[in-house]
């Protein structure tokens, strides 16, 4: 059985004193949990001080990007050593976020994918269509060359492979348990194909995409969807923790 990953994804979003009071109520909420791993990813000036608050808690720290050099020349950039020096165990790498507005390619998150894995941080690869892509049939098509080409020459198996339809990302739109489910089975097939049976059945696939409360149970239901990689829902530690606790709830 693959272990469930609640991820939240706080973007562009919480000063220092609110990520602080953030976890801390998060803290409270999920410490029963014991089932499933819980991650949470502030924005890089939040990193140190959530750490600390984190610690000896069940609640695993992660971030949203870094740069696949250690150290050098790179204005504006974070390091695999940083994130690991300030207690990262995870790294969000090719968000449609980074892709899209920031123009990240195939070949730059490949490396960052490697870096990170050099380095000790489990990547969570994200991969999706766009609105366009899935109108015109392109998804299989497109999720298949951001695999490939994210995962290219990688020799370990600690990743993780989040799925996000960009038409279902902070718009409302959700794909449907069934929408999201036909995808991640496909992605499975790849990750068999590039590895092997073994590999896939324990990498883990995440789904993200407008995760919330009222919908999380249904696509966490589905045999493929091992988690859930959260926006919007993960500022508030209320709205987080129902859906870390999705099937606890009375």
């Amino acid at each position: 059985m693959r272990r469930l990953l609640i991820a939240g994804n706080w973007k562009m979003h919480k000063t220092v004193g609110e990520a602080i009071e953030l976890v801390r109520e998060l803290k409270n909420l999920v410490s029963d949990v014991t089932d499933r791993d819980i991650l949470v990813c502030p924005p890089f000036t939040a990193l140190y001080p959530v750490s600390q608050e984190l610690r000896g808690s069940n609640i695993d720290l992660g971030a949203q990007n870094m740069f696949y050099e250690l150290e050098g020349a790179f204005t504006g950039e974070i390091s695999p050593l940083m994130l690991k020096d300030v207690g990262c165990s995870y790294v969000i790498l090719g968000h449609s976020e980074r892709r899209h507005i920031f123009g990240e390619t195939d070949e730059l998150i490949n490396k960052k994918v490697l870096s990170a894995l050099e380095n000790g941080l489990i990547p969570i690869l994200c991969v999706g269509e766009t609105l366009e892509d899935r109108e015109s049939g392109k998804t299989k098509e497109v999720v298949e060359r951001q695999i490939k080409e994210g995962l290219k020459g990688i020799s370990s198996e600690e990743f993780v492979i989040a799925y996000e339809p960009v038409w279902a990302i902070g718009t409302g739109r959700t794909a449907t348990p069934e929408q999201a489910q036909e995808v991640h089975e496909f992605i499975r097939s790849i990750i068999e194909g590039m590895f092997s049976k073994n590999v896939a059945d324990r990498v883990r696939i995440l789904y993200g995409g407008s995760v919330k409360p009222n919908n999380a149970a249904d696509l966490l239901a589905m045999p493929d969807i091992d988690g859930a990689l959260v926006g919007g829902a993960s500022l508030k530690a209320d709205s987080f923790s129902k859906i870390v606790k999705f099937d606890k709830e009375e």
